[in-house]
């Protein structure tokens, strides 16, 4: 079984055709070279690569994927950050006293903290911004990233009032936050684009704010400049922001283009000098070559299938459990993938912890495996229980635009059909619209993909809560619901970890989902092009890139 079906263009084959096409010489270009030759990013002190899809919104208290905060993370800063390191630092907070009991966080704001228009930027701004997120009439999808505030969940829910949520600015530069309990990672979390300020005054003149670069307003590195939907989005150098100093780049620009493919021609005729993704078959022959201009950076992720239990046969476990034995993980990961990624043994993946500093992923790796004959057998049971054949299951697999997605997708398409003897359908869609699909339960089957929010097994584990906004399943289990809830209210290590590892057992025992993969994510940087970094639980960061331009 192993690559059977599966036909990819070699390596030299690709890069005839990027040369014949875009005319590789290597001869230096005048100024006025057209598009497609090195100078294009060579003589320009600007990253330019794709965002790949549309953003939904880049309101941080809208935004809700990959293809958001990719751009958020160069228009905002929090008050904390992750570093290339992995380590959790202060940002626009100049210090961060906590309590003894660990409920009540004294945050004082660097000095001088300007928004892009020139505004002073205050701790009102963050008590403002966190309350707006939680706020009901928001409808924010992360507003339960908050929850942890005391009061947040109770006025998002319609049960409390916006004056007992535990967020207080005493003065400019100091804001206070009540946990309703204490919270380990709460430090990591206050990264995350969610928890980022917005300004008021500009929020509350018009709604639309973040729709129009003439009305939006930030404080990161970069200002937004242009944004031509679904075609380009511009990203200048702020003047104002607490280290501009430190940022080397005048700005990004921003493709709107889905095809990796054509992304790739980019960055091999010199239109890009970096790019976020890389085709899976471009990331397997450079790692062959041992190419250095491959980045292979850590994920904290787990790449998956939804399987949608309001559609037969998906409603009957012993159906869902039969689609995840009948996967071989590893012919996708060592013949379609390619790119370091590790075939998952549980929902949490690599780079998280236990209270031993042990892998928690290690915990249940016996339950993510392949067992064909045991699939048949489930299958068989299942399926006549619904009373139902195999002839009958007529079941589509949705995903995102994405040469990979669709070759994983027809991977495991040629796996259940070989191996259980049903046909399933392909159906791509853009971004925007597989999330907003299922967000409303229309679909069957469905490609999925979570990278850690911050670095605890919860930002996994929170997923699958009754009635959470990225429940694509319509999980509900009140023994999970409450292995977990205990778990968020805990400070003893162990049984958080405890109550984590028997409720991630519980939503494999049920197969909620099926997991394939554990991420890495692997990209491009041209030779001139240094201090990009990539933490665990973002895209590639470019705020401290650097570029030697050719003269």
């Amino acid at each position: 079984m192993k690559g059977k079906g599966l036909k990819f263009l070699s390596m030299s084959l690709i890069v005839t055709m990027l040369l014949t096409a875009c005319g590789g010489s290597g001869e230096k270009k005048g100024d006025n070279a057209p598009a497609g030759t090195d100078v294009a990013t060579s003589q320009v002190n600007r990253i330019v690569t794709s965002n790949m899809a549309e953003p939904g919104s880049l309101d941080p208290a809208k935004a809700r994927g990959t293809h958001e905060s990719f751009p958020l993370q160069h228009l905002f800063a929090g008050l904390t950050k992750v570093t290339a390191e992995g380590k959790v630092e202060n940002a626009l907070a100049d210090k961060i006293d906590l309590s003894e009991d660990g409920l009540v966080y004294t945050i004082t704001l660097k000095d001088g903290l300007k928004w892009s228009d020139g505004n002073p930027l205050t701790a009102a701004d963050f008590e403002y911004a966190w309350k707006r997120v939680l706020d009901p009439a928001i409808a924010s999808d992360y507003a339960y990233q908050l929850y942890y505030v005391k009061g947040g969940q109770e006025y998002n829910e319609g049960k409390g009032k916006i004056e007992d949520v535990g967020v207080k600015a005493l003065d400019d530069k100091t804001l206070e936050v009540t946990l309703k309990q204490p919270t380990a990672y709460f430090d990591s979390l206050m990264a995350f684009y969610t928890l980022y300020p917005v300004e008021k005054a500009v929020v509350e003149a018009n709604h639309d704010w973040a729709k129009d670069p003439s009305t939006y307003v930030s404080n990161g590195p970069f200002i937004l400049k242009e944004w031509t939907h679904n075609a380009k989005i511009v990203l200048d150098k702020n003047p104002n922001f607490y280290d501009a100093e430190n940022v080397k780049i005048d700005g990004i620009d921003l493709d709107i283009l889905e095809d990796q493919s054509t992304v790739y021609q980019k960055y091999v005729a010199g239109e890009y000098n970096m790019t976020v993704e890389l085709p899976l078959e471009v990331t397997a022959q450079m790692k062959q070559e041992n190419n250095p201009e491959l980045v292979v950076g850590a994920d904290v992720g787990l790449y998956y299938y939804n399987l949608n239990p309001a559609i037969k046969p998906l409603n009957n476990v012993k159906v869902r459990k039969a689609l995840s034995l009948a996967l071989d993980r590893n012919v996708i990961t060592e013949n379609i993938t390619k790119g370091g990624q590790v075939p998952a043994t549980a929902i949490v993946p690599l780079g998280l912890y236990d209270e031993n500093g042990k892998e928690f992923s290690e915990a249940n790796k016996d339950m993510v495996k392949t067992d064909v004959e045991e699939a048949k057998k489930l299958l068989a049971e299942g399926l006549a229980e619904e009373n139902m054949k195999p002839e009958d299951v007529n079941l589509t697999i949705l995903y995102n635009t994405s040469e990979n997605h669709k070759k994983i997708a027809e991977a495991i398409q040629q796996m259940w059909n070989k191996e259980l003897g049903i046909n399933l359908n392909l159906e791509n869609t853009e971004f925007k619209v597989k999330i907003d699909r299922e967000t409303n339960k229309e679909y069957d089957i469905s490609r999925s993909g979570w990278i850690g929010d911050y670095l605890d097994p919860m930002t996994f584990m929170d997923l699958w809560l009754t009635g959470a906004p990225n429940n694509y399943v319509s999980y509900s289990n009140p023994e999970y619901d409450k292995l977990i809830k205990e778990a968020q209210a805990s400070t003893d290590q162990k049984l958080r970890m405890d109550n984590m590892k028997a409720a991630e057992r519980m939503i494999l025992e049920d197969a909620a989902i099926v997991p394939i993969y554990f991420y890495t994510h692997p990209y491009v940087v041209k030779p001139n092009v240094k201090g990009i970094y990539k933490t665990a639980i973002n895209y590639p960061n470019l705020t401290y890139a650097e570029i030697t331009l050719n003269k």
